[in-house]
């Protein structure tokens, strides 16, 4: 992987860590159509960079994380799930899924319908949660197991905790926040594990690469979040589900199929 493929990645990654559309879905897809190998340092790479992007959240949020403790409670109560999860699938993860382009382009094309079908059903009412620090510990236990569904490539870890707290009688914008903040201690977690797992054996190269990656996404993203808080003001994630399923469509007839 060079400097460019690295930039190319980290804009990938910025726009969909918070979008409904799987990050790691779409980075594995950048990466066949870039011809990258799915070497050991390129699935780390497509793990760390996630942290750049998940900085925008700290970013954009440091007040509510330095000043509201009990929404902390509640995000890491959530977190736990998939915490276990992670730690007990890793080399199943890392090594047959991560890279995977056949269960990318399913996840993605189910997770798209879900979209769609959940923006149907789904009727926001008063009485929903609007806060993030009123929500029950049992709905954000059950929100945290729906993102640890999310270590399979194209099923969207913002998607699967969106559909989640929106079915659990959240409102959209609080749902959204929550899963922007969900991403922080998530993200970080399967980080650190990933660098302890690789002994952080990269060379100086791969750190700048790494370096890279984690600036741009970082940067990406920070207009990523501000775009997504605006746009379900007025609109559903309809358009997102369309997205996935036209996406996985094509790159099945015209890449893995050529």
């Amino acid at each position: 992987m060079n400097y460019i493929q690295a930039l190319i990645l980290s804009v990938v990654e910025g726009v969909s860590e918070f979008l409904p559309i799987s990050s790691t879905g779409h980075l594995i897809l950048a990466a066949r159509l870039l011809q990258i190998p799915q070497t050991d340092f390129v699935k780390s790479f497509e793990i760390i960079i996630q942290l750049g992007a998940i900085c925008s959240i700290v970013f954009l949020y440091w007040r509510t994380i330095l000043v509201n403790r009990k929404i902390w409670k509640t995000v890491l109560t959530a977190f736990i799930p998939t915490a276990l999860v992670g730690f007990l699938l890793y080399k199943f993860i890392k090594h047959f899924l991560l890279g995977n382009t056949y269960v990318t382009l399913l996840s993605l094309f189910v997770g798209g319908l879900a979209l769609i079908i959940l923006e149907l059903l789904y009727k926001e009412k008063e009485h929903h949660v609007d806060k993030i620090e009123n929500m029950s510990t049992k709905n954000a236990v059950l929100i945290g197991l729906c993102q640890s569904i999310a270590v399979i490539p194209g099923v969207s870890r913002s998607a699967a905790t969106i559909i989640a707290a929106l079915f659990l009688g959240t409102k959209r914008k609080t749902a959204v926040e929550f899963s922007f903040l969900l991403a922080v201690p998530t993200m970080l977690a399967a980080t650190i594990f990933d660098l302890v797992k690789s002994n952080f054996a990269f060379s100086p190269f791969e750190y700048s690469v790494l370096g890279v990656g984690f600036v741009g996404s970082c940067i990406v993203a920070i207009l990523a979040v501000k775009f997504l808080l605006r746009f379900i003001r007025n609109n559903t994630f309809i358009p997102f589900g369309i997205y996935r399923i036209i996406i996985a469509l094509l790159f099945f007839l015209f890449v893995v199929n050529r």
